[in-house]
């Protein structure tokens, strides 16, 4: 008997550690697998929903200190929506060819307060006219910082810096590219519990705990979890706003909790179309475009990893160096029509919709294309637009929870490539996302204590390049693990090896792997004139 015991071990599959993949399996929809139309116009729905909070916040906080009111708010609104759907064809058709949605940006806010705090606006009595003067400037500052990621993106530099990305660096950028956004999580939520907390649970609930309860092989619950939980908690909401439990609230109170507060419905024109320079002439000053320049390269760092997250949750293969470049061009095309039409703020990745592709399971091109087309669609229908937009922060916030998990822990993912036994490995994963976390909050903290950040000289411009790049937990992450892997130990065989170098190099041109023509090739046979290397 006792033999036998000896001899019922577990099996050799049991005692391995899980094989790599290149790919992500057990994704329902990939890149060039389309899901039903039916499916895929809910699916695209529910994502132009998640991008609409971003869309929504950044205007609400800028506008009001431009010198606008609810109608500059919804023209504003509207326009940012409008171009975030052409940049979203744009990036889907022309740049990475990842289901990426491209959306406004918080980096972009520090440089426009700036502009708006500037001493040639303070003398501008009328509001509407100290609107038009700040967006103008706004408008010109976009424009010049467009120049740093089209030329980096399509001279083929940003593809040389990334050809040296190994597994180890990528990790700590793509992780805190999600994580390093928790500021815009809980404490969202926590602006109004009562709302926030059940949209938090709910969704949860419908996306984790319901389908393997009911065991279905048809995905509903999971799939389509956002659209049920908003549907349920913005009607709970709305109950409680008709209902008076917010009469006598105090004042953020009621502007975070009730339904009817935003002042996007009524404001909003019923049919509009956004057209460029509508705000007049943009005007240019040298020191605010090298601080919108700034804030540029931080959204092209930040973007490289959320773009390493899509193709991850895409099951797409990595992507390749050029395919990059490319993205990137297209993202400072972006940057510069958001400077032409005056969105007030640039481009980049959406974080929260490469986390929705991780909770759908559905990564396909189409259904973003059709999300941007629905984002054109409500930025000109406005008043329809303006229903949804009028969504409760709480609500938003309760979504980034979840969604900004699901793109720092693809980061944690691509440890897989790595040896986390090795000491070398352990500092420089280590110290790279401590640094990460811990120097942008050294800034705020400094910023929130002082009113202004630790570089204080008389160069405003040059106070705000530094403070918006060390505010950001990605790019301080990203640049010390980078620098860290490519310096430390560098030619030691075993140390390429440790990093998962290896693992990355069929990659690392577009033309080593037969897959990558499948994901990243050009439509309408423009890879004959636009080659990938």
């Amino acid at each position: 008997m006792a033999g036998e015991g000896a001899a019922a071990g577990p099996k050799q599959d049991d005692t391995q550690p899980h094989p790599v993949k290149d790919q992500l399996p057990d994704i329902s929809y990939c890149i060039t697998s389309p899901p039903p139309w039916p499916e895929a116009v809910l699916l695209g729905f529910q994502h132009y929903l998640v991008m609409l909070g971003t869309t929504v916040i950044i205007p609400t906080a800028l506008v009001p200190q431009m010198g606008g009111g609810n109608d500059e708010k919804a023209r504003v609104i509207q326009t940012l929506l409008f171009v975030a759907g052409l940049n979203t064809l744009l990036q889907t058709t022309f740049g990475t060819r990842l289901p990426a949605v491209i959306g406004g940006s918080y980096t972009f806010v520090v440089p426009t307060i700036s502009i708006i705090l500037a001493a040639r606006y303070s003398t501008i009595v009328d509001p509407h006219q100290r609107f038009l003067h700040v967006m103008r400037g706004t408008q010109g500052a976009l424009i010049v910082s467009s120049t740093i990621q089209i030329i980096l993106g399509f001279s083929g530099l940003w593809r040389i810096v990334v050809r040296l990305l190994s597994p180890l660096s990528a990790a700590p950028l793509v992780a805190l590219a999600g994580f390093g956004l928790y500021e815009f999580g809980f404490p969202g939520v926590a602006k109004c519990i009562e709302i926030g907390l059940p949209q938090l649970i709910i969704l949860v609930i419908f996306s984790q705990y319901i389908p393997h309860l009911l065991h279905s092989k048809k995905h509903v619950f999971d799939r389509y979890a956002v659209l049920f939980s908003i549907a349920i908690v913005w009607l709970y909401a709305f109950i409680l706003t008709v209902g008076g439990a917010y009469k006598h609230a105090a004042a953020k109170t009621q502007q975070h909790c009730r339904t009817d507060r935003s002042g996007l419905i009524a404001s909003s024109p019923w049919i509009r179309v956004p057209y460029p320079f509508q705000w007049g002439a943009p005007t240019f000053n040298g020191g605010e475009a090298f601080a919108m320049m700034a804030a540029a390269f931080v959204a092209l760092v930040e973007s490289t990893g959320a773009f390493i997250a899509v193709s991850r949750y895409s099951s797409a293969t990595p992507v390749p160096p050029s395919i990059l470049g490319r993205g990137v061009g297209w993202q400072g095309i972006g940057i510069l029509l958001d400077g032409i039409f005056g969105t007030a703020n640039g481009s980049t990745v959406s974080v929260e919709n490469a986390g929705l592709i991780a909770l759908t399971r559905v990564g396909s091109r189409r259904v973003v294309q059709i999300s941007a087309g629905f984002m054109i669609f409500f930025s000109i229908l406005g008043k329809f637009g303006a229903v949804f937009a009028s969504i409760p922060g709480p609500i938003i916030a309760a979504l980034y929870c979840l969604f900004f998990a699901y793109v720092g822990v693809a980061g944690l993912s691509l440890l897989q490539f790595c040896n986390l036994n090795s000491f070398r490995t352990k500092f420089i994963l280590g110290f790279s996302v401590f640094m990460g976390l811990s120097v942008p909050q050294y800034f705020n903290e400094y910023t929130s204590v002082a009113g202004y950040g630790p570089a204080h000289t008389g160069a405003r411009w040059f106070n705000d390049m530094v403070n918006v790049a060390f505010s950001s937990e990605a790019l301080v992450a990203g640049f010390v693990a980078y620098f860290l892997d490519n310096t430390l130990h560098r030619n030691d065989t075993t140390a390429r090896k440790d990093r998962g170098y290896h693992f990355w190099d069929k990659f690392r041109s577009y033309k080593t792997d037969p897959r990558s023509e499948e994901f990243y090739s050009l439509p309408f046979n423009l890879n004959k004139f636009f080659p990938a290397d």
